[in-house]
């Protein structure tokens, strides 16, 4: 089965933001992949959950699956303030597009046959609400992610790749227990502004986007940091060398280089593909 079909011609201001690196040593122009045009709305809801139902196959590949915690969402672009969720009671490994269940404002199922978490409604609701410019959301109990949580405290810019979160992250304090009222998602959409992410204090990890494949990828790449900056803090109490921390010029620039919504959606293709192609394609029944 071939990869997802997002590759489309004349992108050629979508190859300069990636380098410019476009054309062969024979002239030949390369297209880079960008999220696809739609001629229906029904089009672009089948793509969504096509790719929400990945996202979640690439999660558990990553191990982000503990028990029935954790959940990614993607807004309906039929019904604008409906979302689909992933139900409680199936494993990530194991989900299809076919799982998915289509919630109401009111937390009410409109479309799928089980039940789901009502901390995920009351997050993803709240966050959908509060944020018109994202179209997804994803948390789960990640290691890392979980661990460096317990600090209370955002990231350091000590790599490149920290650089996709400068100024774009921040830390929710109030942790009180699991999320079951919406007031405690009203916060955590508060506490996360207009940032990609958020580390929710003694509790893990939370990151948006427009599309799943984004909020996927920053959530991979945001556990991938707590990991390194965990690291980097040992490293240092062990050593008692200082950590570099990148100046700011430097991480404006290079943010506008590998953090951007187009980039992060590109990422996570590579992942996409990769799931598509081991699962013959079974995530999309």
């Amino acid at each position: 089965m071939a990869p997802s079909a997002t590759i489309l011609e004349g992108q050629s201001d979508n190859n300069k933001k990636y380098g410019g690196l476009g054309k062969s040593s024979d002239g030949r122009t390369f297209s880079v992949r960008s999220y696809p045009k739609f001629e229906t709305p029904e089009e672009e809801r089948k793509y969504r959950k096509e790719h929400l139902a990945a996202a979640f196959r690439v999660f558990a590949d990553h191990g982000f699956v503990e028990g029935i915690t954790g959940h990614i969402s993607v807004r309906d672009p039929l019904l604008p303030d409906h979302f689909w969720l992933n139900p409680i009671s199936v494993h990530f490994a194991h989900l299809k597009t076919s799982d998915l269940v289509l919630v109401n404002p009111k937390g009410e199922v409109v479309i799928g046959e089980r039940p789901i978490q009502p901390a995920a409604f009351a997050i993803h609701a709240e966050l959908l609400k509060a944020r018109p410019d994202i179209n997804s959301a994803a948390h789960a109990h990640s290691i890392y992610g979980k661990t460096y949580s317990a600090f209370g405290c955002k990231l350091e810019m000590i790599t490149q790749d920290s650089l996709r979160f400068y100024k774009q992250h921040t830390v929710y304090k109030n942790f009180g227990g699991i999320v079951f009222n919406r007031d405690e998602g009203i916060r955590i959409a508060q506490a996360l502004g207009d940032n990609k992410a958020v580390i929710l204090q003694n509790h893990g990890i939370l990151t948006v986007g427009k599309t799943p494949d984004e909020a996927a990828w920053w959530f991979l790449a945001l556990e991938n940091l707590c990991q390194v900056q965990l690291l980097a803090d040992a490293a240092a109490a062990g050593s008692g060398k200082e950590k570099i921390i990148i100046d700011d010029e430097t991480a404006v620039y290079t943010n506008g280089q590998n953090g951007t919504s187009e980039k992060g959606w590109l990422a996570f293709q590579t992942y996409y593909d990769d799931v598509l192609i081991r699962s013959k394609g079974d995530f999309l029944l």
